[in-house]
């Protein structure tokens, strides 16, 4: 009797490949503990736990993000296994590839986003962190970065439903 794995390539019953089940899946994660955290400082004033999850997440998302990055550059042809997806048709411009564009002006500037705003809280908040003179700045990036993790995870789930899901 054939295995989960074996029948479907990942962890999920889809196309999708191991890692691409594990960045959808991270992602469904990530989103509400960033949501959970930018409520504990910003109602709880709870502001070495907001540090402590932030740096967790980006750590966490890094590494997704290179294990992910290796295995779709030498290890998995996602194309090949988007081709039962009526939405995919291999050559074309079509609604698979259009997903994956407008998904990829979210993700390439994200996590670069991400660095800037914890490299600067890092540099320029108190040890142990507390509002201060950086607290504007910091917000208004934070803001961008966290918008930009919201559209990469949206956008991210579209492209895996029309490729691997349909």
């Amino acid at each position: 009797m054939p295995t989960l794995l074996a029948e479907n390539h990942g962890l999920l019953p889809t196309r999708g490949s191991l890692m691409l089940d594990v960045v959808f899946l991270a992602l469904l994660l990530v989103v509400p503990l960033m949501c959970w955290s930018i409520y504990l400082v910003r109602y709880r004033r709870r502001y070495v736990l907001h540090k402590r999850i932030q740096l967790a997440l980006g750590i966490a998302l890094l590494a997704a993000i290179t294990a992910f990055e290796i295995d779709l550059r030498f290890i998995t042809d996602w194309e090949a296994l988007a081709v039962g997806s009526p939405y995919f048709v291999p050559g074309t411009w079509d609604a698979v590839w259009i997903s994956l564009a407008i998904h990829l002006c979210f993700a390439v500037p994200t996590p670069f986003l991400w660095v800037f705003v914890i490299v600067r809280a890092l540099r320029r908040f108190p040890h142990p962190p507390s509002p201060g003179q950086h607290s504007a700045q910091h917000i208004f990036w934070a803001r961008i970065a966290a918008a930009g993790l919201l559209a990469t995870a949206v956008t991210g789930w579209v492209f895996y439903y029309l490729a691997f899901i349909a």
